[in-house]
């Protein structure tokens, strides 16, 4: 072989030699190699939760094959960790098997003395049953005037005795079991009321006044939705720091303001817990009936558990609401993480658990929370479709408190339990879809897991969690659970959800199949 032979040999074989890598592990069109084992992808995502920054941190990861149902990963699958607001699908799976998709929570006005003449002679009772949607935008907004006139449409136009506003349905505190009482002020922990409105949130703006020392301006929306104020802030000299405080004690009703904001500074808004949805509920409603020239002579009175109603049985329903059917509910609560709306959700699902076991004749013995009926009913399911007990632990229907507990592998079987029922499409679609909407909205943009991962987010101090359906890029569909517990983050470092979202991302762009 001449010399020129020879270096058009080395070419060839170099050319060759170069082909066999690409073969190997083919690159996409962003550069990354794509993964068509599961040792590549297993190699992918060890090298992510390898990260030094995460050499105390605990985690746990489950990620199964819904068509064929082996595993393709698993890390500490079987460690109990805290769910954060993963817990919700817990709530949706207990839902959607008590109540079902359809059913429509109702808000209604009851008498429990004869109306004669146009005249009722005893009390109106507003009765709340969980609607966590009352009032919101596109959902009964203007629920208190529809209630409203249709009591004066039945033709009634004087109440002789009181308006009281019950939140009496859900029996139990309004406080889910394990919420943390520095929360219990925030828009994110409101009372769980039977008789909810607008959220039960409450927000406030804080103004400077126009001098310095001059006592700063207060305004909330809805008007009178905090009818305790006790504010001492006032106005600072302009340039000085911004030093605002809101304290508000569980189960005091009144909302102490204390501090500065300097003169000329921007106004600032603050989302804060209703103190008593009902009452605010029942001064709406007052209102409405004004409006439809219905005369309450009696005052305003609220009735909470563990107050008697031994009225509420016998009573007629004069006017109703209803709310819209529990899969929107659902949806709406998932979707934005909505914590009232899955924990009215667990203990409308405890109330029918509970008539479910005193109509079979075998209630247990002493009183049970309604949230207590619907975790236990909860572990019931859980038992019912293989969920072994010790895998799980969920003790509200939110996911606020860090009682709650479970293990990857136990939710990927729920999310294949819950795939393979009726109602499965739409649960997928009811959670937040990445780079698209809800929580995920601006996550996992312009990737391989964009408008294709559908997930529950959990986020609290020193937990991030992601829980979920995908299709893979060899189109296998895919439940997975990533959990990530006992992370404290540096200064400068990166949000750990990043991490979540690049392990999401290796999953989605896999072409292999198990």
């Amino acid at each position: 072989m001449n010399l020129a032979s020879l270096r058009f040999a080395l070419r060839i074989n170099a050319a060759c030699l170069v082909l066999a890598m690409f073969a190997v592990a083919p690159v996409q069109a962003g550069g990354a190699p794509a993964m068509a084992t599961t040792q590549q992808l297993a190699s992918a995502i060890d090298a992510q939760i390898d990260d030094p920054r995460f050499a105390s941190a605990s985690w746990g990861i489950a990620v199964v094959s819904l068509d064929t149902g082996r595993t393709l990963y698993a890390h500490d699958a079987r460690r109990l960790l805290q769910t954060a607001s993963t817990a919700k699908l817990y709530t949706a799976a207990l839902v959607l098997d008590t109540i079902g998709t359809d059913y429509r929570i109702p808000t209604q006005l009851l008498a429990t003395r004869p109306v004669a003449q146009g005249h009722l002679e005893g009390p109106l009772i507003l009765r709340g049953m969980g609607d966590p949607s009352l009032g919101t935008p596109g959902t009964n907004v203007d629920w208190a005037d529809q209630l409203a006139g249709q009591l004066a449409a039945s033709g009634v136009h004087e109440v002789q005795g009181d308006l009281i506003a019950d939140d009496s349905y859900f029996q139990g505190p309004q406080v889910g079991a394990g919420w943390e009482a520095r929360d219990l002020q925030s828009w994110f922990a409101v009372p769980a009321s039977a008789l909810s409105v607008q959220e039960n949130v409450v927000a406030l703006t804080v103004r400077p006044a126009g001098v310095p020392g001059h006592a700063a301006l207060l305004t909330f929306d809805p008007t009178g939705a905090m009818p305790h104020v006790d504010s001492h802030l006032t106005t600072a000299a302009r340039g000085t720091r911004s030093d605002v405080n809101l304290y508000r004690a569980p189960g005091d009703p009144t909302l102490y303001a204390f501090g500065s904001i300097p003169a000329q500074a921007e106004t600032l808004t603050f989302k804060l817990a209703m103190a008593d949805p009902a009452w605010y509920a029942g001064a709406q409603l007052r209102e409405a009936l004004e409006r439809h020239g219905v005369r309450v002579h009696g005052a305003l009175r609220v009735r909470h558990w563990p107050e008697p109603t031994p009225d509420i049985d016998k009573a007629v329903v004069l006017a109703q609401v209803l709310s819209p059917p529990v899969m929107e509910i659902l949806a709406r609560g998932l979707k934005r993480s909505q914590n009232l709306y899955l924990q009215n959700l667990l203990q409308i699902a405890g109330i029918k658990a509970q008539a479910n076991a005193e109509q079979a004749g075998d209630p247990p013995p002493g009183f049970l929370s309604s949230e207590t009926w619907g975790t236990r009913a909860l572990k019931q399911l859980l038992e019912r479709i293989g969920i072994a007990s010790g895998a799980t632990q969920i003790e509200e229907g939110a996911g606020l408190s860090r009682q709650d507990l479970s293990t990857p592998e136990a939710m990927v079987h729920l999310l294949s339990y819950l795939a393979s029922q009726p109602y499965g499409a739409q649960l997928r679609d009811a959670l937040p879809s990445a780079g698209v909407d809800g929580t995920l909205e601006w996550r996992m943009r312009n990737t391989a897991a964009a408008d294709n991962v559908h997930a529950k987010t959990g986020s609290m101090n020193n937990v991030r969690c992601l829980v979920g359906y995908m299709t893979t890029a060899a189109g296998e569909r895919l439940a997975f659970a990533i959990m990530l517990n006992n992370f404290v983050r540096g200064e400068d470092e990166p949000s750990p959800s990043r991490t979540l979202d690049a392990i999401v991302a290796l999953l989605a762009q896999f072409q292999g199949h198990t």
